[in-house]
């Protein structure tokens, strides 16, 4: 790990720990004043920094069927390649398994359907009639390899430079109603470093809901993840620093840390199935109204799992669950998921509706063990394309 990555990792801790304490309602003023300060200096530094995708249209694609298009790639995910052109406003999608041959010099990064990943340019030569396409990757002056073009699972343009390997995806939605004087809102970011084997991400969620003699209920949730594929194929260990508030459970402030191993069962351009194994720890801050002022810390195992389905590029199917059944307190379990369908609109809008839950088997008295809700809204993304985590 470089130096720039150590300062994002720091700065992305930083910014969650500022996210809890509001959370809890009892941020300083010196911690916000540190948060803001990062975040202005993060969404400064985006904004200034040269674009990873505003390069020429430099990049080839000679069609199978005779057509050649000049254009600059973006990614390859779901079977559709992403392009530019300097006549169309946004991206098209181009069925991959159309294309014939390609020529780029631009740096990229190649995920297969084992595990493996490959950074460098990218052609593909003249085959013969009845072989299969081979997709030459050369990292340099005599150093490249050739792989089966149909054993991509992901591909997407990279730099050599910090600020332009990252990722930021944004989504929010808002229902207001007279009748009752009700307000819902959602807000939802994702902030993504990747690397060729692996990334760190930061999700921050937020909603809140309110009406007219009603007590608001709000929900605020932070994530910093960390992800690296191990030497063997399709193999992985990760960790998570999770943080939550939520007043339906009575929660001022949760705080857990989950690491375990986990593998890759099914990896393709459409579909993804993963599970993980590992240990953590939680330690809850409850509300003084539901029990005394007293932390409660958990040991856990950890057994979670992932789904994710796209469909050329259009749309995409996102689910994570997670179970933690205390070793510190038998008999109780805690069960944690995330489902978000996107539905892709235009260029880089997206359509998004999404499921979250939160249970505890053993709440404490007078207080639910459950939160969950449906959200839907509008979503953004900018930035890199490429995650090792797909």
């Amino acid at each position: 790990m470089d130096l720039s990555s150590l300062d994002l990792f720091a700065f992305l801790a930083a910014g969650a720990k500022g996210y809890a304490i509001h959370a809890g309602h009892r941020m300083n003023l010196k911690t916000w004043a540190l948060m803001r300060a990062g975040a202005i200096g993060l969404a400064t530094s985006l904004l200034a920094a040269p674009p990873l995708h505003a390069g020429e249209k430099t990049d080839v694609l000679y069609m199978k069927n005779g057509d050649r298009l000049t254009c600059e790639i973006k990614s390859l995910d779901a079977g559709a390649l992403q392009v530019s052109l300097d006549y169309v406003e946004g991206t098209i999608s181009v069925q991959w398994s159309l294309v014939e041959r390609l020529d780029s010099k631009r740096l990229f990064i190649v995920k297969l359907s084992d595990g493996s990943v490959y950074t460098g340019t990218l052609s593909i030569a003249e085959t013969v009639p009845d072989q299969p396409s081979k997709l030459q990757i050369s990292a340099g002056p005599g150093s490249y390899v050739q792989i089966d073009k149909t054993s991509i699972v992901v591909m997407g343009e990279t730099s050599r430079n910090f600020w332009q390997r990252i990722a930021v995806d944004i989504s929010s939605g808002i229902i207001y109603s007279k009748g009752n004087q009700s307000t819902q809102y959602n807000i939802a970011s994702t902030i993504t470093y990747p690397r060729p084997r692996w990334g760190l991400n930061l999700d921050l969620n937020s909603s809140l809901s309110k009406s007219e003699g009603v007590t608001a209920s709000t929900r605020n949730q932070g994530t910093l993840g960390f992800q690296h594929l191990l030497p063997w194929n399709n193999y992985f260990y990760a960790g998570d620093l999770g943080l939550l508030q939520s007043t339906e459970q009575g929660i001022d402030l949760r705080t857990s840390v989950t690491g375990g191993i986990g593998r890759y069962f099914k990896h393709t351009g459409q579909m993804s199935v993963s599970m993980l194994g590992g240990l953590g720890w939680q330690n809850t801050r409850y509300s003084p109204s539901a029990v005394p002022e007293t932390p409660q810390d958990i040991l856990a195992l950890v057994i979670g799992g992932g789904f994710q389905m796209q469909s050329f590029s259009k749309t995409n199917l996102d689910i994570t669950v997670s179970i933690l059944p205390a070793l510190s307190d038998p008999g109780r379990f805690f069960l944690n998921t995330n489902a978000t369908y996107y539905l892709k609109l235009w260029s880089n809008l997206t359509l998004n509706l999404s499921f979250y839950g939160s249970w505890d088997s053993e709440p404490p008295a007078s207080y639910s063990g459950s939160d969950y809700g449906f959200s839907s809204g509008l979503g953004w993304s900018f930035g890199n394309s490429w995650t090792p985590t797909h």
